[in-house]
């Protein structure tokens, strides 16, 4: 692998963002793209960052999504953010 082929990322956000999708799939509260980073930017507040750096190391940190005790901690820190989005949505401040 080359140097310039290195990234780091926080592999949690990749994470909160496909079960957000899932849960807001067939719920209603608001999709829109401020509220939908609002609740992923809570919920990723509230949990572990995960942080991968090679392949092998992104490999590795979806084999954890697989855990259902770590699947159910980031659906729990999502529902609270759904919650917390819904009852305050900022996007409203842009509706002028």
């Amino acid at each position: 692998m080359k140097k310039d082929e290195l990234k780091l990322k926080n592999y949690m956000e990749d994470v909160v963002a496909l079960l957000l999708d899932e849960l807001t799939r067939d719920r209603d509260v608001c999709k829109c793209e401020l509220c939908r980073l609002d609740m992923m930017a809570i919920a990723l507040n509230n949990l572990p960052p995960k942080y991968i750096v090679t392949r092998k190391g992104e490999v590795y940190a979806k084999t954890d999504l697989l855990s259902r005790q770590y699947r159910t901690d980031v659906i729990i820190q999502l529902l609270k953010a759904m919650e917390i989005v819904s009852k305050n949505p900022h996007h409203s401040i842009f509706e002028d």
